[in-house]
């Protein structure tokens, strides 16, 4: 079980904090670790990923290099693997697809990566 992220913040209802589990506890700590700049975490320094670092590569390298780093951050989750991954542009916002294998089950998160 972990607590459900909503807009990188921790989403709350009356009584306390709400909480996933299974594949949606699974997404909420992927999205996490793709927004979390890799190094942080004085105390957990593989914590994260380094997809901050998209910007100053050229467009034509965002997809690869998107993969190769969503796979360094998610590579100690079980049973999950990235298979892919898409960067787009809109004005100064970049966001990433990764396309995810869980348990035979094809997932896609979503990441606004922030400059």
């Amino acid at each position: 079980m972990s607590l459900r992220l909503v807009d990188r913040d921790y989403a709350a209802e009356a009584g306390g904090l709400i909480s996933d589990s299974g594949g949606e506890a699974l997404l909420d700590e992927v999205l996490f670790r793709l927004a979390v700049r890799r190094g942080s975490f004085p105390f957990l320094p593989g914590l994260g990923s380094r997809m901050y670092l998209l910007r100053r590569e050229k467009p034509s390298a965002w997809a690869d290099l998107a993969c190769q780093y969503a796979a360094e951050a998610l590579a100690d989750l079980t049973d999950l693997s990235v298979t892919g991954a898409a960067v787009t542009r809109q004005g100064e916002n970049l966001t990433a697809d990764i396309s995810l294998l869980w348990r035979g089950e094809e997932l896609t998160v979503t990441a606004d990566l922030e400059g």
